[in-house]
């Protein structure tokens, strides 16, 4: 019983420590207003234009057709 309570208290204090070295941690929980934070370039850039249509179809190559 005492090894499981010093495993217990080991992990808890490697867990703070690690939580102290991580930098900026919220844990706050979710956020739904306007202080959560702002998305990222990436989220913000226009979908690219060379995504297609799914109404398409998909062509597969002569050599992938040509060996099944």
């Amino acid at each position: 019983m005492w090894k499981l309570l010093l495993a217990f208290v080991v992990f808890a204090a490697l867990a703070v420590y690690m939580l102290s070295k991580g930098g900026d941690i919220d844990m706050s929980g979710e956020k739904h207003g306007i202080d959560s934070h702002a998305p990222a370039a990436s989220e913000t850039a226009s979908a690219p234009a060379a995504v297609p249509a799914a109404s398409e179809p998909v062509v597969a190559p002569a050599s992938a057709a040509a060996s099944q």
